[in-house]
């Protein structure tokens, strides 16, 4: 094997969505934490020749996605096309060489490079970036660093980690953090915004699966979610350039790569979380909705705008409420049913202000047994109506009602993955080792097309190579396809690039701007 370590099926010890630690794991000294396997150091790095044109020319076959396609020029006959690696049926993807095949063929390791480092040209944005990879024995590797997209696809292809994580930009080169004279002088200097939304934090109002388990109809929880949250961030705080990624099994992350979301501190990504977070407390919480009125989806626009420094639309909970009111219908009362259980009934009950209306209630609901949860939603204007009770608060339970439609709906974020610039998230691209699914950017545009079951896994995707016909790829079109666009990944990789473009247009204009704004004075 290309690398030093021991072939063995990956052990899962981490969550799905994992942060990794801030220190390297116990058992690796500083030295092996950071370069296992005899990983190049920056100055080993520095001496490889790199042309930049090789780097970022689409036009021409490259090492990154090698085609196994046929050439419209003449080879000679003592020097027949490699065939492409072959994997066997039986291959699972956990298998060290389905991974090392995935890299080789499929990773877009130059879009990669283009959407970190917002420039065609190598930067500090790339190169003092950390990447942290699970390797197949379960080792990690901290603080990875790498100039060009070409040394780290060959640091991956060396290694040929089960995963990799992102992390910040640092003040100084990662790898050389050892050497500073003041541990001050090494610092996260910026790192995109980032939510991650994961649907075990949905399983006290999921009925259909639980742990890691998903199915169609859970999924459109995730659906609601990144309904909300990208219009609360492009409306509300205006940013533009956002990807959402199928995290490989049961959730999503967000990736905010606007310049300023990109340079925001610590202090400011609390606020931005805090602005989204609505439902609050554990599986043992009572009321997880306590908002004041007048309704409002977020935190106080006073207090967000003081903080944050830019103009804020005031939005009520009206938008967020109109976004899932049907969604509320059809996949939480039809599809969830999550008032079905006498005991998930009572968690109803809770939540309803009055004790006289909830008795009528509960006893109607005792002399019916198996009412659906929607008729059980249904009964409570019925009754109220019906004056159950003399001293009902009108107000106080139209109140009552848009929270619970807000606690079964509303997004549900990890936001402590969002608070910090030095929280790692796993990168787009990268193959789920618990599910071998490709962990793709999920198009808004479609997003209740978007079927995480369907997603491709890794030893799908080989297979689509191996099986595509190069004939008929000369009838239809004589340029030489990337190995990529012979695959189910080719939309994903497009989408990929097309974000990346629009962010790279995007620099250009900032730099451009600061440019003209600052003279040079003489």
């Amino acid at each position: 094997m290309p690398h030093s370590v021991s072939p063995v099926e990956p052990k899962v010890a981490m969550g799905e969505d994992s942060i990794l630690p801030d220190a390297p794991p116990e058992g690796l000294d500083g030295a092996d934490a950071d370069n296992v396997g005899g990983s190049p150091t920056m100055q080993d790095q520095a001496k490889e020749s790199i042309q930049l044109d090789d780097l970022f020319d689409d036009d021409e076959e490259d090492e990154e996605f090698p085609s196994s396609g046929v050439s419209n020029g003449t080879m000679p006959s003592s020097s027949p096309p490699p065939s492409p690696p072959q994997i066997a049926p039986s291959a699972k993807y956990s298998d060290p060489g389905v991974m090392l095949a995935f890299y080789q063929r499929l990773f877009p390791f130059r879009y990669l490079f283009q959407w970190l480092n917002h420039s065609m040209k190598p930067s500090n944005d790339f190169g003092h970036r950390e990447f942290a990879f699970t390797l197949q024995n379960d080792a990690y590797l901290r603080y990875q660093s790498f100039p060009t997209s070409d040394l780290l696809r060959k640091d991956i292809l060396r290694l040929n980690p089960s995963r990799f994580e992102i992390g910040p930009v640092y003040t100084a080169n990662p790898r050389d953090r050892k050497t500073l004279r003041k541990s001050t002088a090494f610092r996260p200097l910026s790192k995109e915004l980032v939510f991650d939304i994961d649907l075990t934090d949905y399983d006290e109002i999921r009925t259909c699966c639980d742990k890691a388990n998903i199915c169609h109809k859970c999924w459109s929880f995730i659906t609601m979610a990144i309904k909300v949250v990208d219009v609360a961030l492009r409306d509300d705080l205006g940013f533009q350039h956002i990807m959402w990624v199928y995290s490989g099994r049961r959730g999503a992350h967000a990736w905010i790569s606007d310049k300023r979301a990109r340079n925001m501190d610590d202090q400011r990504r609390r606020s931005i979380a805090g602005y989204l977070e609505v439902i609050k407390g554990g599986a043992q919480s009572g009321k997880k909705v306590n908002v004041k009125r007048p309704l409002h989806p977020h935190l106080a626009f006073v207090s967000l705008k003081a903080v944050y420094f830019v103009p804020l639309t005031n939005v009520s909970y009206s938008r967020s409420l109109d976004i899932l009111k049907d969604h509320f219908q059809k996949d939480v009362l039809v599809d969830q049913d999550p008032w079905a259980k006498p005991e998930k009934a009572e968690r109803l009950l809770q939540l309803l202000p009055d004790k006289t209306l909830n008795d009528a209630l509960r006893k109607k609901w005792d002399s019916a047994p198996g009412r659906s949860s929607v008729s059980k939603w249904a009964d409570i204007d019925a009754l109220a109506k019906a004056g159950a009770s003399k001293n009902l608060d009108g107000k106080a339970l139209l109140e009552a009602k848009q929270d619970i439609v807000l606690e079964y709906t509303y997004p549900r974020l990890d936001v402590e993955v969002s608070k910090k610039q030095i929280h790692l998230l796993k990168s787009p691209f990268v193959v789920h080792p618990g599910t071998g699914r490709v962990c793709v950017p999920i198009d808004t545009r479609k997003l209740e097309k978007f079927d995480p079951l369907g997603v491709p896994t890794v030893t799908e995707l080989l297979h689509e190579i191996d099986s595509w016909d190069p004939k008929a790829q000369m009838e239809e079109d004589s340029k030489k396809l990337q190995d990529y666009e012979k695959t189910s990944l080719k939309p994903y990789v497009e989408s990929f690039r097309v974000h990346v473009g629009s962010l790279l247009k995007a620099e250009q204009g900032v730099k451009r701007e600061r440019e003209d704004d600052d003279p040079m004075e003489f």
